[in-house]
């Protein structure tokens, strides 16, 4: 019998090694408030976030917003609850 880790029991294999450091976008209309509201989610999840270090990117036209934080991801978890906060948020359209 193998040695299967939680994830390979569940069906899931991961490609990423835990910690690292982990970029996440969240997308947006250029609204008051929308990079603040995704810094905020980061932050819960990953309070040692630095949000000097977000970066944030306006779309051709400036209708859109990108929002880029990158996080010391400590496990898969962590990323999921943290993925499934942004996309359930009504400001943010797009996670990546």
């Amino acid at each position: 019998m193998a040695d299967n880790t939680p994830d390979e029991i569940q069906g899931r294999q991961t490609l990423i090694e835990y910690p690292c450091d982990f970029p996440i976008k969240a997308m947006g209309l250029r609204v008051e408030g929308f990079a603040q509201v995704v810094v905020e989610v980061v932050q819960r999840h990953a309070p040692d976030f630095d949000v000097a270090t977000a970066e944030m990117r306006p779309s051709a036209k400036g209708n859109y917003l990108s929002v880029t934080c990158t996080f010391r991801a400590v496990s898969q978890e962590q990323v999921d609850a943290l993925y499934r906060e942004l996309t359930s948020h009504p400001m943010v359209k797009v996670v990546l």
